[in-house]
């Protein structure tokens, strides 16, 4: 197998993931534009089915209410740290897939990076449900992409297996949540990792 190149694994569901892609592209927008970037979600019950007769099964955890309301404060007090401005989402009813394949088809048509700093606004910044495919469809209008190509990402076959194929990497990686950081032999998760990261890329950075 080929090597692969240094690359993180991000997620728009994660307020440390929005985090850490602040402090990358804020302050170390070089490294930015030399890793790879690779979607990272909990994947609905289509995907669930295709991965079990893989024989692939994701560490996916679901979530304590004290690991919860933790983060809550965790989170707050690394934004004021950070003097980020942010607005706690409400997610009524989560489809991780449909902005993580979304941006799938973005960066398939060359704006992936514009739709991950336009879904990272709406969703940490404004407070608005990513899981619903008219906020797709508005991300589409605001960065030019088609906004029906968008919406219904989560629906079409092709980008569908783009998803798989993603959900893979992360398995072959080991990823088990995010943010997460490879360079070489050496992975990092967290956060408070990004540091470590930069330097194993960029030595002089």
């Amino acid at each position: 197998m080929a090597r692969r190149g240094p690359r993180w694994y991000f997620s728009f569901r994660s307020p440390y993931s929005w985090m850490a892609y602040r402090d990358l592209v804020d302050h170390h927008p070089d490294v930015a534009e030399r890793i790879d970037w690779l979607p990272f979600w909990e994947p609905d019950e289509p995907a669930l089915d295709e991965l079990e007769r893989s024989n692939i099964t994701l560490p996916y955890v679901p979530m304590s209410k004290e690991k919860h309301l933790y983060i809550l404060q965790d989170v707050r007090r690394l934004a004021r740290a950070r003097q980020l401005e942010m607005v706690w989402p409400v997610d009524p009813a989560p489809r991780w897939a449909v902005s993580h394949l979304a941006y799938l088809a973005a960066r398939r048509l060359g704006a992936g990076r514009e739709f991950i700093a336009e879904t990272y606004r709406t969703r940490w910044e404004r407070g608005e449900d990513i899981s619903s495919p008219d906020t797709m469809r508005k991300i589409g209008e605001t960065i030019g992409l088609d906004p029906e190509l968008l919406a219904g990402a989560h629906e079409d076959a092709g980008i569908r297996e783009l998803g798989m194929e993603a959900l893979n990497s992360l398995h072959r990686d080991g990823v088990f949540g995010v943010p997460f950081f490879i360079c070489g032999f050496d992975k990092y998760w967290g956060v408070d990792r990004l540091p470590d990261f930069i330097e194993r890329v960029a030595p002089s950075a």
